[in-house]
C-alpha cells in the first residue's frame, strides 16, 4: 500500500457518561471520569500523528462533550467537527452509510457515536489482514473512549465490509 493512497478511519465510543435521573438519552452529560478521559484520546491521537481532517460526531451531549476534549487536545489542527443526526442509537449500516457519503478529499475521518454500532462497525469493516491483537481486543470489549484505527485504499463511498484493515485499538485511561 502506498501512504498516498491510504484513508483512515478512527472511530471512537464516547467517554464515560453519567445516568442522571430525569435525563433524556440523547442529553445524558459525561461523568467525571469521562471528562479526564476524553482528553486522553485526542493526546494518543496526537502522539501518534492519527490527526483526522473531518469529524462526524453524533449530536447527542456526551458524544458531543468527548468531541470537544478530543478537539481540544488536537488544537489548531482539530476540523470543525459535524453534529449527525444520524449517528445517535445508529446501526453499523447506518453509520456506514453516513461514512459512504463523506468526500474523497477527506483522507483521515474520525467517528465519535454509540454503542453497539461503533463496535459492530468496526468488526464489520476489519479485513483478514488486520492486526490480530488489536482485532480481538476490539472484538471482546469496546470501553467508553476506546478508538479503532482502519486503514483502506478504497474511497469512502466503496467501503462496504471486511475492506479495512484493523491497525490499532487503544482505551485511553486516567490512573
Amino acid at each position: 500500500m502506498s501512504d498516498h493512497h491510504i484513508k483512515r478511519l478512527v472511530i471512537m465510543r464516547h467517554a464515560k457518561a453519567d445516568w442522571p435521573g430525569g435525563v433524556a438519552d440523547h442529553e445524558r452529560p459525561l461523568e467525571e471520569r469521562g471528562h479526564r478521559e476524553a482528553p486522553l484520546a485526542g493526546k494518543w491521537l496526537v502522539k501518534h500523528s492519527i490527526l483526522p481532517d473531518f469529524i462526524l460526531c453524533s449530536s447527542a451531549l456526551r458524544t458531543r462533550q468527548t468531541c470537544t476534549w478530543v478537539c481540544s487536545e488536537l488544537g489548531d489542527k482539530a476540523p470543525t467537527p459535524k453534529l449527525e443526526d444520524g449517528l445517535y442509537a445508529a446501526s453499523a449500516l447506518r453509520m456506514l452509510a453516513v461514512v459512504n457519503h463523506v468526500p474523497d478529499t477527506v483522507t483521515t475521518l474520525m467517528l465519535i457515536s454509540h454503542m453497539p454500532g461503533v463496535q459492530d462497525l468496526a468488526m464489520h469493516l476489519a479485513s483478514r489482514d488486520s492486526n490480530h491483537d488489536a482485532y480481538m481486543d476490539a472484538a471482546t470489549r469496546y470501553p467508553t473512549s476506546a478508538l479503532t484505527v482502519l486503514e483502506t485504499e478504497k474511497s469512502w463511498a466503496e467501503l462496504d465490509g471486511q475492506d479495512a484493515r484493523l491497525t490499532k485499538f487503544k482505551v485511553p485511561r486516567a490512573h
